[in-house]
This record gives C-alpha cells, sequence and structure tokens, in this order.
C-alpha cells in the first residue's frame, strides 16, 4: 500500500487514482476515487451519482480554470507533475487556494520529491504523493528545513517586512 504526505504526517493512502484512459468500466460505487480530467468531463453526471468520495487529477498542460465553476463536487484534487523540472501546477495550486478559494485536499502527484516539498506546500498543496522510489518519512524533514519565509503565498499571505511591523 501507498504511503503519503498529508498535512505534515505520513498517512496510508485511500484514495484509488485511475489511470488516464480510465472508463466507468468496472468503477465501484462505494470506493474514493480520483478521476482523471477526460473522465470527468465526459462522465460527470454518472461519477457525481456515485457513493464514494471523488476527486479530479489534471496533467500539466490541464487547466483548472476548465472545472474552476464545479470545484465544489471534489474532496480532492491531484496536479500531476510528470517532472520534477515541470513547475506549471505550482501555479494551479496557487489559484485553486487564492483566486477559488479552495478548501478541499491539494495534492501533488508523479515526479514529486523532497526537495520540492516546503515550496509546495507555500503555494498550497497539503497531500504528496511522493515518487515510488522516495521515502516519505524522510520527506517529513523537508518541511522543517526553513524556519521563516520572506515572501508572502497561499500559506502565509503577508511578507515578513509587514509581519514585522
Amino acid at each position: 500500500m501507498q504511503r503519503i504526505i498529508k498535512n505534515g504526517q505520513v498517512i496510508d493512502e485511500t484514495w484509488h487514482l485511475l489511470p488516464k484512459d480510465a472508463t466507468l468500466d468496472g468503477i465501484s460505487n462505494c470506493d474514493d476515487l480520483i478521476v482523471p480530467l477526460a473522465l470527468w468531463v465526459e462522465h460527470a453526471h454518472a461519477l457525481k451519482a456515485r457513493d464514494g468520495g471523488l476527486g479530479v487529477w489534471l496533467e500539466a498542460g490541464e487547466e483548472i480554470e476548465e472545472i474552476a465553476d464545479q470545484l465544489d463536487n471534489f474532496q480532492v484534487i491531484a496536479l500531476n507533475f510528470p517532472a520534477f523540472t515541470d513547475g506549471r501546477h505550482c501555479s494551479t495550486a496557487y489559484l485553486l487556494r487564492t483566486r477559488y478559494g479552495y478548501k478541499g485536499e491539494v495534492r501533488a502527484i508523479g515526479d514529486v520529491l523532497r526537495d520540492q516539498l516546503f515550496s509546495y506546500q507555500r503555494v498550497g498543496f497539503d497531500a504528496f504523493a511522493l515518487r515510488a522510489d522516495k521515502d516519505p518519512l524522510d520527506a517529513l524533514k523537508a518541511f522543517e528545513e526553513f524556519s521563516e519565509v520572506y515572501q508572502a503565498s497561499a500559506d502565509q499571505p503577508q511578507p515578513l517586512f509587514r509581519r514585522r511591523a
């Protein structure tokens, strides 16, 4: 069973992340599912009628604006990082928290590494599915490496100079 980091703790994964080519065939009515954006767009009505929890995941090139008016349907929004050098979804997480006021879980998936966790948390992520070859217990240390931040972001709307005044 995969373990993820959520709200600063390592927990067992309970959600099922469906692959990009998933269809409605064989989908459980009661499992908690994170579905690809294309499946949501095509079958939103059927997915909302299920009893289990519902989340959606977006590829790096997919825009959150496509479903911005539907965010209340999702308990989890997972954002895929296809490579550790591709940070496009940092902006998506920031928009979810600041522009759209999304209060649910924002999860980083894909090529997620320890070195990125602190900055990902700053822009709005609160859950992290690390790459399979990485240890989530070791990765928790990333959240303790900085004691103060200077810039404003989703987790701290005031820059340091404003907080000191």
